[in-house]
């Protein structure tokens, strides 16, 4: 058997619970036949930081993987330039893959000169918005493959690979660029019945006829706050006897210094609602039960990468609501002329978060109701100078659950199963399918990549 090809992953420690953790879980589990993997995991302060450790044994106990070989070196950040260079020479990696926002990587890619010579570098998009991130441009030139989770993200990244706007830049023929969605585990997040002592743990002794559900961190651009108002807009339309039987239930912190105190959120505007916390970190198989309590998932986050709350529910048979943007219009199946939207279609539509150019052209798939935004505004930062802010209105949010709300249970389960179907084949949001592509990418890349020569030689005039 030929030796397998050793990555060295930057990312969140694949052990934690945040959404890129989970991606690097998924990737890594998923490929682990094909690639041995060496990761720096990163945390802000990890308690186990500075240690290598070998999880080869557990991953091959507890998924039975026979030959798995995977090491985390958990770190507090991202890691430096000092770093990855005594990794290169130690570990001796085949390439190096990196996770997230440009901004993380400024460092890395300072070194990418010097890391090509020895090693392709390869990067796994998953975030970009409008207007065209010009600024990200240069970073985006230093990696040797990019991996794009959403079809937005793909259409901004092919764009910026054919500018040539400044006179030291030339549309790069050998960027190779790739649409890799984010899977889902469809035989782990599927249709299933809840036990009435799982259900009473999650919804306590009271019997609800609708159930709302949001997973998100509770960070601002997640907007929790505006969830919460919205459900009491929502329970104010259908009046106070029908709204004594519908719930919000809540998976997050309900108080985050990156946050909002949702609490007092609650007890100023929304206090005779039922909002209930579930705090507990779950296992897979224990969230896959609560998208089987809701009737209903929703995440109305602005800018938002991909949407993995959402994605999941309707692997489980269960219809959602969404902000369209970002990866959010990935799972929304929009067709434009009876046609489903490619990867291919987003490098010319740009995005649909426009709801005057869009809103009754772009049809929506039978398990979502997409909430547009109707006041989009230029806002920006240093590391990210412009970008479109396209929160929803909280009104259309309510409208939203409304809808949902007066849809017949079984056709919204009905619907939600033709959602999952689409997930699983023509749309490819399985975590086959994104293992597949990504190994597809990463072997083209080796077949075609030639390491950076140490000079570059130029004639002087």
């Amino acid at each position: 058997m030929a030796k397998k090809k050793k990555i060295l992953l930057l990312s969140d420690d694949l052990r934690m619970a945040s959404g890129i953790a989970t991606m690097s879980k998924e990737l890594v589990l998923g490929t682990v036949h094909k690639y041995d993997w060496f990761q720096v995991g990163a945390a802000i302060n990890h308690p186990e930081a500075g240690k290598v450790l070998d999880v080869s044994q557990d991953i091959q106990e507890r998924y039975g993987i026979a030959d798995a070989n995977v090491k985390i070196l958990p770190w507090n950040g991202y890691g430096n330039a000092d770093l990855i260079r005594q990794l290169i020479n130690t570990e001796k990696p085949d390439a190096i893959l990196h996770f997230t926002d440009p901004r993380y990587w400024t460092w890395l890619y300072d070194i990418e000169h010097e890391i090509r010579q020895n090693v392709p570098i390869l990067f796994y998009a998953i975030w970009d918005d409008l207007p065209d991130p010009l600024y990200n441009r240069n970073y985006y030139e230093s990696c040797d493959w990019i991996g794009c989770i959403s079809r937005q993200t793909y259409g901004i990244i092919k764009r910026l690979s054919a500018l040539d706007t400044k006179p030291t830049w030339k549309p790069k023929a050998d960027w190779q660029v790739d649409y890799v969605p984010h899977g889902i585990d469809f035989n782990l997040y599927k249709p299933t019945e809840v036990s009435a002592e799982f259900r009473k743990e999650i919804l306590g002794d009271k019997e609800y006829d609708f159930v709302l559900y949001w997973s998100n961190r509770n960070i601002r651009r997640k907007q929790p706050a505006d969830v919460i108002v919205a459900f009491k807009k929502f329970c104010d339309k259908i009046g106070k006897e029908k709204a004594d039987k519908v719930c919000l239930v809540m998976h997050t912190q309900p108080v985050d210094e990156n946050g909002t105190d949702l609490p007092a959120v609650i007890d100023v505007m929304a206090p005779e609602c039922n909002i209930i916390f579930s705090e507990k970190r779950r296992p897979q198989e224990e969230l896959n039960l609560i998208y089987n309590i809701a009737d209903v998932t929703i995440n109305i986050a602005n800018n938002e990468g991909f949407g993995l709350a959402t994605a999941e529910s309707v692997m489980a048979g269960t219809p959602i609501i969404v902000n369209v943007t970002g990866g959010l219009q990935d799972q929304c199946g929009f067709e434009v002329d009876g046609k489903m939207l490619t990867a291919e279609d987003y490098i010319k539509i740009g995005s649909l978060h426009e709801w005057r150019k869009w809103e009754g052209k772009a049809i929506p798939g039978s398990w979502v109701t997409p909430v547009w935004s109707r006041a989009l505004a230029l806002a920006g930062s240093v590391p990210t100078p412009y970008i479109w802010d396209d929160r929803v209105d909280i009104e259309d949010v309510a409208e939203a659950i409304e809808k949902m709300y007066n849809t017949p249970k079984e056709v919204r389960k009905a619907n939600a199963l033709i959602g999952r179907e689409a997930f699983i084949g023509e749309m490819g949001l399985t975590h086959t399918n994104m293992c597949q592509t990504l190994v597809d990418g990463i072997e083209s890349t080796f077949e075609n990549w030639k390491p950076r020569e140490r000079f570059e030689v130029f004639k002087i005039k």
